[in-house]
C-alpha cells in the first residue's frame, strides 16, 4: 500500500499535473472544500525502490505500507505549485487562479499512512 504518488508520466487528471497544466494555461485551479484535506506524498521513484525492497527483502504474506512522511494540505500543494511557476516560468501565475469548489460528500479529510514496518525491516 502506498500514499499519493507524484512524478513523471503521471496521469494529467491527478492533482499535481492538473495544477501545473492549468497554471501554464491560466485556467482555474479547483480546490475542493476548504483545501485543508491532507495527503501524504511520495515520489514515484521512491515508491518503485520500496517495491523492489519488498520483493527482494520482504517477508512472504506480509503487507507493507509505503509512505513519504510528506503530509501536506491540498491548499499547500496548490500554493507551492503556483509559487514555483510564478517565480520560474510566468509571473502572471498567481493565487487568483484558485477557485474553491464543493467537496464531494464523504471525502476523506486525511489520507495518511504509517510506513514504520517497511523502514524497520
Amino acid at each position: 500500500r502506498c500514499s499519493n504518488n507524484y512524478g513523471p508520466f503521471q496521469f494529467p487528471e491527478k492533482l499535481i499535473p492538473l495544477l501545473i497544466n492549468n497554471c501554464l494555461n491560466h485556467k482555474d485551479l479547483p480546490v475542493y472544500g476548504d483545501g485543508m484535506n491532507i495527503r501524504d506524498w511520495l515520489f514515484v521513484e521512491d515508491h518503485a525502490k520500496a517495491i523492489d525492497m519488498v520483493i527482494n527483502g520482504g517477508r512472504l504474506g506480509e503487507v507493507y505500507n509505503v509512505g513519504g512522511h510528506n503530509e501536506r494540505t491540498n491548499i499547500q500543494i496548490v500554493k507551492t505549485v503556483i509559487e514555483y511557476l510564478h517565480d520560474n516560468v510566468d509571473e502572471e501565475i498567481t493565487e487568483d487562479l484558485i477557485k474553491y469548489v464543493e467537496d464531494r460528500k464523504g471525502h476523506d479529510r486525511r489520507y495518511g499512512i504509517d510506513p514504520t514496518k517497511i523502514k524497520e525491516e
